[in-house]
């Protein structure tokens, strides 16, 4: 999956010479954090968020401070060392720099022009629908030192037992070398999945408790 599937295309935006007033009236009326400032060319040049302008704001009993703010240019206070984001990138890559940087949210860019943006909360809504987590099912672990193999074999079982694989994913397991299988399937009851999983020699990580019923 790419950026592009999944960025959203409206973007809200400020110009550098924007008030702070006029960021804060956008952040609460479309209710968003990140606000990208573009120049006249769509090129960004900026990005204020929601916790930019509280950092910055005076205290509530400096009135008079409270007001000067509040006209303060939006270049005032943007940060300028932008990361961006291209709409044929990976997601998976693209969640790697969303956790290296510490951000949330990324201006998504094609030949230097804005054409949309991808936030934290885009980026774990996909996730959802990636691992099935959205639909009802349930979750088996199983612990693999052939992935090829060990994939090949479970998903012909899941063909002959009429078991619909939602999602598969793998992660390491603590010993060196073997790897977790992790699939979804759509059954609320898989315990005769998970029988037929161990008499084929399979190792049952998760769910843990069926491991000494089977």
């Amino acid at each position: 999956m790419i950026v592009e599937q999944i960025m959203k295309k409206d973007v809200i935006t400020l110009t550098k010479t924007d008030t702070l007033e006029t960021a804060i009236h956008k952040l609460k009326e479309f209710h968003i954090r990140h606000l990208p400032v573009i120049n006249e060319d769509r090129h960004v040049i900026g990005m204020i968020t929601d916790r930019d302008m509280k950092q910055a704001s005076p205290s509530i009993f400096e009135e008079s401070k409270r007001s000067r703010f509040l006209t303060r240019s939006v270049e005032s206070i943007m940060k300028k060392d932008v990361v961006y984001a291209h709409p044929l990138d990976f997601v998976e890559e693209i969640s790697a720099v969303f956790y290296e940087h510490g951000i949330g949210c990324l201006p998504v860019v094609q030949h230097q022009k804005l054409i949309g943006i991808l936030t934290k909360t885009d980026l774990l809504r996909t996730f959802v629908k990636l691992t099935g987590a959205d639909q009802p099912g349930s979750q088996i672990e199983i612990k693999v030192n052939d992935i090829t193999k060990s994939l090949a074999d479970i998903s012909s079982l899941c063909q002959r037992l009429q078991v619909k694989i939602l999602s598969v994913l793998v992660y390491p397991h603590d010993d060196s070398g073997a790897k977790v299988l992790v699939f979804r399937v759509k059954t609320m009851n898989p315990l005769p999945f998970l029988q037929e999983l161990q008499k084929n020699g399979h190792l049952i990580v998760w769910p843990s408790e069926h491991r000494d019923q089977l």
